[in-house]
């Protein structure tokens, strides 16, 4: 009996999968605990219709990311720190206050923890900071560090 995986099955197969199992199987453990239904017209229309979907889905975030990208690409965000004798900073920049920034001064949502630091910036100037907006989208982020008086 060939059946539609609805979840993961162990040495089976993953979700959306179609698999091909013995009828008895199908009948008393894959279809009653729901983690598969049996692949008829009905059923393997349905797939083939969640399937488009979530690639529309998919192909939509991704031009989304990339239009970020290019938003973040073109503008430019301006952060002030406390610097002592000899230029040496009394703090750091971490990826909290970059999107903080980004927020205020570009009006644009990033989360924290897409921006991608090695570590914190603790030098004054100008630094390109990774933003990876999506699995393959990432975005290089200018930010300028400047003396606060």
């Amino acid at each position: 009996m060939k059946v539609i995986l609805l979840q993961d099955v162990k040495s089976l197969g993953k979700a959306g999968e179609i698999v091909s199992v013995n009828d008895g199987y199908a009948r008393n453990f894959i279809i009653p605990k729901k983690l598969g239904v049996e692949a008829n017209n009905k059923n393997l229309n349905d797939l083939k219709m969640k399937k488009n979907n979530e690639e529309k889905i998919a192909k939509e975030n991704k031009e989304a990311a990339m239009k970020l990208a290019d938003e973040l690409k073109a503008g430019q965000v301006q952060l002030k720190i406390k610097v002592g004798e000899g230029g040496k900073a009394f703090g750091s920049v971490s990826g909290k206050e970059i999107a903080a920034a980004v927020k205020d001064q570009m009006g644009l949502d990033v989360d924290k923890k897409k921006i991608q630091l090695k570590e914190t910036l603790k030098t004054l100037g100008t630094h390109l900071v990774a933003v990876k907006l999506h699995p393959e989208v990432t975005a290089e982020l200018k930010v300028v560090i400047e003396e606060e008086e």
